[in-house]
């Protein structure tokens, strides 16, 4: 089976930390996010790609474990891994590290489902570009 991973390396910045230094807990999806767009890039599934295609893929469930706090000033390593599955849906896991320390610092996933972009209908069958997609990376 072909494991299709992005990694992305992030500078944490003075305006995603609380006063004391902190990142705030929220900013942990945007991450997530970045190592989406990551994943897209390399892969060639961005969301213009999709847009183009004629789709949205909004985010229908995230989940988030937290392990340890980063901080303003550390740096984050997100590894974004593909999760293939039968239904029309993206689903992704997520591990993020902090390389100074080589601490995991959370873990999570997230699923996305087609919607058509005029219409915004749920796409019970996954589209045809997908599938050829998945096809191109050796998913099928």
């Amino acid at each position: 089976m072909t494991t299709l991973t992005a990694s992305t390396n992030i500078l944490i910045r003075f305006n995603e930390a609380d006063p004391l230094g902190i990142v705030w807990h929220g900013h942990y999806v945007r991450y997530f996010e970045d190592g989406r767009e990551a994943f897209g890039e390399k892969y060639g599934l961005r969301y213009l790609d999709i847009f183009e295609e004629g789709y949205t893929v909004p985010v229908v469930n995230v989940q988030c474990d937290y392990k340890r706090s980063l901080r303003y000033g550390d740096r984050v390593v997100v590894e974004t891994k593909y999760v293939d599955d039968m239904a029309a849906k993206i689903k992704f896991e997520y591990i993020l590290t902090n390389p100074a320390t080589g601490e995991i610092v959370a873990k999570g996933s997230s699923v996305q489902v087609f919607l058509d972009k005029e219409t915004s209908s749920l796409q019970l069958i996954t589209p045809a570009f997908f599938s050829e997609w998945k096809k191109t990376h050796g998913l099928v």
